[in-house]
């Protein structure tokens, strides 16, 4: 089936601000916090670390996810390192699709997240035109790093090089079409003005964004505490049978058989991590991870 004018207009929008956004303006302030330290910035090119362009990561349940920025620790153009950091973006030209793209990025990005959970990666992403603020929120609240250019501001930053993008649902398709070749046959000197435009409207959230990415990824670690459990294990299905029990339980002599190791990891920005191990070899490796930080 063809694409509809205004369908075809969008992607062809959605990926200049791409380009804009996350190219011109986001990836210099990452590489430049990437390159004097131990992190390697993957982003859709050619690697011999894995195949094709795409940068694929894969959740907790094998499922594998197209992502637009990862920053790695340890990793080269030849191996994948630890993934300390996820970004994705996304374009929305009217709010009735949002819910729909909120929840196609959750299910990317928190189940990666989940995953790697030991590590506690930073996770953000990139809006661009129709969001509300409740799909903002929803977004913060499951920790996310948010940077959202709104539609008023893609239209304004249109009409520096006059250019009217101000489309609805009644625009004639003639008219998407026309606005579609004019895409096509943008200036370099055009673009130019475009992100410098794009660029003061999003300054001082890109700025937000890099300083939450900053003190998640530069963070230090200053406590590291280990309980080991031993215990004997009691099921109740009462309440009443498991008071009675705690009663006769003799907290000043204790026995019982290896349980768990609870392990908590605290940092200084406020970070923590809480885990359980069954087996003191995958502590050591997972504590080894840590110490790559």
């Amino acid at each position: 089936m063809a694409q509809s004018p205004s369908h075809k207009f969008g992607q062809i929008l959605g990926k200049l601000l791409e380009d804009i956004v996350l190219y011109d303006i986001l990836k210099p302030q990452l590489e430049r916090f990437t390159a004097p330290k131990n992190y390697y910035l993957d982003y859709q090119k050619s690697r011999l670390a894995r195949k094709g362009k795409k940068v694929t990561w894969e959740d907790k349940d094998g499922n594998k996810h197209d992502l637009d920025f990862v920053i790695e620790l340890g990793g080269t153009e030849e191996k994948l390192g630890l993934p300390l950091a996820f970004i994705e973006s996304a374009w929305r030209r009217y709010t009735k699709h949002w819910k729909n793209k909120v929840q196609e990025i959750q299910g990317a990005i928190l189940p990666i997240v989940q995953r790697y959970s030991q590590l506690n990666p930073f996770y953000g992403v990139v809006l661009a035109g129709d969001f509300t603020k409740p799909a903002l929120e929803q977004l913060k609240n499951h920790g996310f790093a948010v940077i959202y250019i709104s539609y008023i501001d893609v239209v304004n930053a249109f009409k520096i090089i006059n250019f009217d993008i101000a489309f609805d649902e009644t625009t004639p398709d003639y008219l998407y079409e026309n606005a579609s070749e004019q895409l096509r046959l943008i200036t370099d000197s055009e673009k130019q003005r475009l992100r410098q435009a794009l660029m003061q409207v999003a300054k001082k959230q890109v700025e937000k964004f890099m300083t939450k990415l900053q003190n998640c990824l530069e963070r230090h670690i200053t406590q590291i505490m280990i309980m080991p459990l031993f215990g004997n294990r009691y099921d109740f299905t009462r309440p009443q049978e498991a008071i009675a029990t705690l009663d006769t339980l003799d907290l000043e002599n204790p026995r019982g058989d290896f349980q768990r190791i609870e392990v908590l990891i605290d940092y200084n920005n406020g970070d923590s991590i809480r885990a359980t191990f069954q087996n003191k070899l995958f502590l050591a490796d997972f504590l080894k991870t840590l110490g790559n930080e």
